[in-house]
């Protein structure tokens, strides 16, 4: 990559309005130019023409269905990047929050969110340790499943379908509790099944998740986390 390359990219995230963008499509859906407006508080037309210069550089892609038009995260290279990114500009010490409301937020996002197509938070790391405790994951030499935990994953019916050059496992940098959370492969397909399965249910309009009680249930039987780290 060139230096010039390297200064456009970096000058897509150099506005407010295209990071706020940034971190809503962290939740891995995808999202129309109108609800990305409203999130970020601009005009339709301003949202229009920060989502273009998005899609044309290439983080974001495009979707179409009839009149709709949808963006999404490229791929989870951006999202991770993105989070990255989020991690670094986190400061030591966070202002307090502006409202209750803000507070109750954040502190759902702290518990459990997901983080593009894989869990965060304290959940996320909650599972990441458990993982790597029972042995299904080892983080000594970087993230990688273990024949057992690639065995626990086939116990459990999640698949690990293989897409490009994707990482089975890798760990992502969890901006709320500086440590690394799985991402990767095996993260997406865990999260997907945690949600297929009521595991966990997204909150509020957020990226913020909530254990069930079936969820509970089963990462305590499945991973010997108990209820109450959780909450």
């Amino acid at each position: 990559m060139a230096a010039s390359d390297l200064a456009a990219l970096a000058a897509l995230f150099a506005d407010e309005t295209r990071a706020a963008f940034l971190l809503a499509l962290l939740d891995g859906r995808a999202w129309t130019s109108g609800e990305l407006a409203r999130h970020a508080g601009v005009a339709p037309s301003t949202a229009s023409e920060h989502l273009g210069k998005l899609v044309t550089g290439g983080v974001l892609a495009e979707e179409r269905q009839g009149r709709h038009r949808y963006v999404r995260l490229a791929d989870p290279g951006i999202a991770h990047l993105v989070e990255d990114l989020a991690t670094r500009s986190e400061p030591a010490v966070p202002p307090p929050p502006r409202s209750l409301g803000a507070a109750s937020a954040g502190r759902a996002m702290a518990r459990g969110r997901t983080c593009y197509d894989h869990l965060a938070g304290r959940l996320g790391i909650a599972i990441t340790e458990a993982m790597t405790v029972r042995g299904l994951l080892r983080q000594d030499t970087g993230f990688a499943l273990t024949d057992r935990g690639l065995a626990w994953f086939d116990e459990l019916g999640i698949p690990l379908v293989r897409r490009g050059r994707r990482p089975v496992a890798r760990g992502c940098l969890d901006w709320t509790e500086r440590r690394p959370h799985l991402a990767g492969l095996a993260g997406a397909a865990l999260c997907r099944h945690a949600l297929d399965d009521e595991w966990c249910v997204r909150i509020g309009s957020e990226r913020a998740v909530k254990v069930t009680g079936r969820g509970e249930s089963a990462l305590y039987e499945n991973l010997g986390i108990a209820p109450e780290e959780l909450r």
